[in-house]
């Protein structure tokens, strides 16, 4: 392998640690300037009492001129990178406009409440109650239950609550700044990402426009976002590992070959090529891995992803000698497996890379798996709404109209350029993997599963806005052509290109209309309504924390708490017997025979018989109960899951009668709504 002046396994090694060691450089860097600005922001918009959001437009208002600010800083990097004027600091501009548009389209509209979006409600309870535990211990612990391995990838909660632990916050109060600050960090790297692998300045607008769908459509579920803005620079890297025709063509087919995909793709795969696409390779492994350590569902997207890259890639390059012995009337050079085996290693390397980063965060709940017996009571998967019952098209959603052009455009472009545009490639294998992702989820639902295909469409809405960028950049380059380039028409371009971004950017805070007021009407650990209005329950939380805390003598983290109101384990760490619903429950905790065991507990006669019952339970039995009061008996309200049926839980509820307690060897508090029952 050749490139760049130097030859052999040395040179390709040497090349490779620099470009490595530069992007990790860079990234790193990137990162430090996102984190400052992030945090320089969040500690700005804390300082002064801001209205409720769903009260005032005052917050709004300020939300567009930061946007503003962010367009214009995004602006001045690309002018200096036309103008090849102060490489560095175009770069520091780049990043600070990416992560300060994170922070203030994020910050600003919760900038009066200690919640991040949907506050602490459905979906984000667990999530919020995972970083709660991983804030109160750095060890691998399961969110809900003890004594068990963590089920769900720990890796952004894991640093979510070093995050906490750095600043001396609690879980819940850390769950805002971490994700805006987790957000803003990755939407930097990917620009790191895209710049290494086209032109500066298109990887800021690329970047941008990807940046701004990210928070629209995904923000709201942080932990996955991070990867959602991260997955289309990492195909466009897998696809570049994968597929190097210029390994197998003699020299003259290639540079015949190379097609008018532009200047900034030439010396990309230059620049890839001195490597021998291991680089890329590295890259892209590294990318699977970090998704099997954050979410388990997009480690498989991208795996699979990754191997129809693989197989498309083993075609086309078959086809393409094949067809080259035809023109030139030779014999192909090499066979159909000996064109497999380079794939396959690069495929390899990745795989090895992605297990060794997955089994950071895997390897305790595989062991225990792998040691024990699993529970048949996985139901994951068992979720189908109307969204993951068909297929996604964001080009025709005319109910947004802005991303709707622009996810159109990049449809339109993909198939424009699927035979000369490696982008284009990388880009489009990667839709089409998230369309068969999709109907096998479909067809999945007839063996009694899914595949949540509906996850995937905040990344096939960011893959698509990708491609829309670069259809409108090229777009307005053929159009600037052909109307003998008129000196006005380029800056016309860019200001409708800009325009249009701040237009869509504008809307953000209405699409994240509910999830931004959830924060505010949802009651905080400290007990406040961010609206001002009268708190929920959970304002006793604290008089609860106190009272088990002082009737038990240990620390929260030693105590076993069932209740229904299980937010109350998002505030603090305490061990629950029983998760929300058996969907975000660890499979080895077997939730329909606790559910089971609950139910008899309640139905046992005696005091006697329950203290029994729970001295004998096959887990470790409740420290304490936190009921509700319902006449004469102490209630909780349990869930079960139900799936085909949309919804897919049934709330039910277990009801306690009070003379099972009265017995010494209980202690009963009443606290607000709430019966605290502690066992002694």
């Amino acid at each position: 392998m050749t490139g760049c002046g130097e030859r052999g396994s040395g040179g390709t090694v040497r090349v490779l640690v620099r470009q490595i060691g530069g992007g990790l450089g860079e990234a790193v860097a990137g990162a430090v300037v996102a984190v400052l600005v992030a945090a320089a922001g969040l500690v700005a918009m804390s300082l002064v009492e801001w209205p409720a959001f769903n009260a005032s437009n005052v917050t709004r208002a300020l939300t567009s001129v930061g946007q503003a600010g962010a367009a214009v800083l995004l602006v001045a990097a690309i002018v200096l990178v036309r103008l090849h004027r102060w490489p560095w600091l175009a770069k520091v501009l780049s990043w600070a406009g990416i992560s300060a548009f994170v922070t203030i389209t994020l910050g600003m509209p919760l900038g009066a409440t200690k919640l991040y979006l949907n506050g602490i409600s459905v979906d984000q309870e667990f999530r919020t109650e995972y970083l709660t535990r991983l804030t109160d211990t750095a060890a691998l612990h399961d969110m809900t239950y003890a004594d068990i391995p963590a089920y769900y990838p720990a890796g952004w909660f894991w640093l979510g609550g070093r995050f906490a632990n750095l600043l001396g916050l609690a879980g819940w109060e850390a769950f805002k700044p971490w994700a805006i600050v987790s957000l803003a960090v990755a939407s930097t790297v990917a620009l790191v990402l895209w710049s290494k692998l086209i032109r500066a300045d298109w990887a800021i607008a690329v970047t941008a426009a990807t940046t701004v769908v990210m928070v629209a459509f995904a923000s709201p579920e942080a932990y996955s976002a991070v990867l959602v803005i991260l997955f289309a620079p990492a195909m466009v890297l897998a696809w570049g590992a994968l597929y190097r025709p210029a390994e197998f063509r003699p020299a003259r087919l290639v540079s015949a070959a190379a097609g008018p995909d532009g200047a900034e793709d030439a010396s990309t795969a230059s620049r890839v090529r001195t490597a021998g696409g291991w680089g890329a390779a590295i890259a892209a492994g590294l990318f699977v891995g970090v998704s099997a350590m954050f979410y388990t569902l997009f480690f498989f997207v991208a795996v699979f992803t990754i191997v129809l890259m693989g197989l498309v890639a083993w075609v086309a390059l078959w086809w393409q000698q094949r067809a080259d012995a035809v023109h030139h009337h030779t014999a192909p050079t090499r066979g159909v497996f000996r064109l497999l085996w380079p794939i396959l290693l690069r495929l390899i390397v990745m795989g090895v890379i992605a297990a060794v980063l997955a089994l950071l965060v895997w390897a305790p709940y595989l062991v225990k798996v792998l040691t024990g017996n699993l529970p048949a009571s996985q139901t994951a998967l068992h979720y189908l709404p109307t969204s993951g019952s068909q297929l996604a098209f964001p080009m025709f959603d005319f109910s947004e109209p802005l991303l709707g052009a622009l996810c159109l455009l990049g449809t339109v472009w993909l198939v424009l350029r699927a035979g000369s545009s490696r982008r284009a490639q990388a880009l489009g294998i990667s839709v089409v993997g998230v369309y068969l992702w999709s109907l096998a989820s479909m067809l999945a639902t007839a063996v009694g599963t899914t595949g949540l295909s509906f996850r995937l469409e905040p990344i096939l809405q960011v893959l698509l806005a990708a491609a829309g960028a670069f259809g409108f950049v090229e777009g307005a380059r053929a159009l600037y052509q052909a109307v003998n380039e008129p000196k006005r028409l380029r800056a016309a371009y860019a200001v409708v290109a800009v325009l249009g971004a701040l237009a869509f950017a504008q809307s953000i805070p209405s699409t994240l209309n509910a999830e931004i007021t959830t924060a505010y009407t949802d009651t905080d650990g400290a007990g406040v309504r961010a609206d001002k209005r009268s708190p929920s329950a959970v304002s006793y939380y604290d008089r609860i924390d106190q009272a088990i805390t002082e009737q038990t003598g240990r620390p929260r983290d030693g105590s076993v708490v069932l209740t229904a109101d299980t937010s109350f384990l998002s505030y603090y760490p305490y061990y629950g017997f029983q998760a929300l619903t058996s969907h975000y429950a660890n499979p080895l905790a077997d939730f329909p025979a606790r559910a089971a065991e609950i139910q008899h507990w309640s139905e046992l006669p005696t005091s006697t018989e329950l203290i029994d019952a729970l001295n004998h339970s096959p887990w470790r039995a409740p420290d304490a109960f936190l009921f509700r009061r319902s006449g004469e008996n102490y209630t909780l309200r349990l869930a079960e899951d139900v799936y085909p049926n949309d919804p897919n839980v049934r709330r039910y509820t277990v009801e306690f009668p009070a003379a099972l307690f009265d017995d010494p060897h209980f202690q009963t508090t009443e606290i607000g709504p709430f019966t605290l029952v502690v066992r002694h």
